[in-house]
């Protein structure tokens, strides 16, 4: 008898899962396409860090641009520029030492059980990490516009403290890989630092 009061919700419960989790692998989709894909973004780290700037992504290829500093990888090679410093940083694309923020994130989707809200700002899929999953991320919220789709904020947990990025200007597609190209001539006054390996 208890099975069959609680089944209705079970059901409710896994049919909300399916769809939060299909909602985030379109968005992952988008945002891992070959095509690639850029965005504008505003990263606030419980008000110790704070950036903005845009990103172009294009399989293991990026490039970015900040007030500070500008990236580029060309998915072999890491050039991060401080324009403040004027110094060139080269780096293996794969080393966590490229970036100290970025290397205390660490994601897996598969790591996580997935749940769906509809709340003001748009559909909300909640991330919680599975247990014994080693991820530094443990909670996510990410929000997602009615029409499109496309991300426009998300939340991240890491230990005790929220990160908060907002997103826009999201554009699928791109079509000039010279984006991902490290200019070399328009920083030859600069001071190059080799961490290569790393």
């Amino acid at each position: 008898m208890l099975l069959l009061i609680f089944l209705p919700i079970s059901t409710k419960a896994a049919s909300n899962a399916a769809e939060a989790r299909s909602l985030f692998n379109k968005a992952w989709k988008m945002y891992t396409s070959p095509n690639g894909v850029s965005l504008s973004y505003s990263v606030n780290i419980i008000g110790l860090y704070k950036t903005a700037g845009t990103i172009w992504i294009k399989g293991n290829k990026q490039h970015y641009q900040e007030k500070r500093y500008i990236g580029w990888s060309d998915a072999t090679h890491f050039y991060k520029v401080d324009t403040k410093k004027k110094t060139v940083d080269f780096h293996n694309p794969k080393s966590p030492n490229r970036d100290k923020y970025l290397s205390k994130f660490t994601f897996s989707p598969n790591d996580y059980n997935y749940s769906l809200t509809n709340e003001k700002e748009g559909n909300v899929i909640h991330l919680d990490a599975k247990d014994d999953v080693k991820s530094s991320v443990k909670h996510a919220k990410l929000v997602l516009d009615r029409h499109t789709n496309y991300p426009t904020a998300m939340k991240i947990k890491v230990a005790f403290f929220w990160t908060t990025v907002k997103i826009s200007n999201f554009r699928p597609g791109i079509t000039n890989d010279k984006i991902f190209v490290y200019p070399k001539a328009k920083f030859k006054g600069y001071t190059f630092n080799n961490h290569w390996p790393d």
